[in-house]
């Protein structure tokens, strides 16, 4: 029987445009279940997609504290992840929740 040959999976190498960067980081804030440093390493994925070295340089960071704060073990900065996401060419919005009422609130406060 012969053995099959198998490589780690780097999403980073499946990132080329930046709608599908769009695309993943939307997916992971999705799945992040308010995990800040699960949503940090989707980011480090989108820049070492893009070149770590020119999105550290485009957001006023060093590359080592760059690669730190989207490492996945730390929760980074607004003011970083900021700079980052518009060194992407990316934007952060936001969207009410689907079960949201004129006056933002959820159902559970609903009453």
């Amino acid at each position: 029987m012969t053995k099959t040959a198998t490589s780690p999976y780097d999403v980073a190498e499946h990132l080329r445009t930046p709608a599908d960067m769009a695309a993943y980081l939307d997916a992971s804030i999705e799945e992040a279940d308010g995990d800040a440093a699960f949503i940090a390493k989707a980011l480090g994925d989108i820049a070492r997609a893009k070149g770590m070295s020119q999105i550290a340089c485009d957001a006023g960071l060093s590359r080592e504290s760059l690669y730190k704060a989207l490492s996945g073990d730390r929760n980074p900065g607004l003011d970083t992840v900021l700079k980052v996401v518009g060194a992407l060419g990316l934007k952060l919005r936001a969207e009410a929740a689907p079960d949201t009422d004129a006056a933002g609130r959820g159902a559970s406060e609903r009453r």
